[in-house]
């Protein structure tokens, strides 16, 4: 399936402000926010913990089937898709990031 259609199977994210990644740490890796251009990775990321826990090389490898022809466009152009690559980067890495997801008020 298509990125958009697989955004119409996950859980709403409409009462999320924003996801904020760390590593393992402690150290702040990144925030996404629920705002224009970042509410499909707000979507994807917000699933993969809730399922998951956390961002590992599992969690990262569903997260690139997600993003379907994302993917393969971040793997082509790096640094086009940042949250694509951070996934990536978890896998290639053997990388873990744990997250805080905040509610909006």
């Amino acid at each position: 399936m298509a990125f958009a259609e697989n955004l119409q199977q996950l859980p709403g994210i409409a009462n999320i402000e924003k996801l904020e990644l760390f590593d393992t740490e402690g150290k702040f890796v990144a925030t996404i926010e629920n705002k224009p251009g970042q509410t499909g990775s707000l979507a994807v990321y917000h699933h993969l913990v809730r399922k998951y826990g956390a961002i590992d090389a599992t969690a990262a490898a569903e997260g690139l089937l997600l993003y379907a022809e994302h993917t393969k466009d971040a793997e082509n152009n790096p640094g086009k898709h940042a949250n694509v690559d951070r996934l990536l980067a978890v896998i290639r890495n053997k990388l873990a990031l744990a997250a805080k997801i905040h509610a909006k008020a």
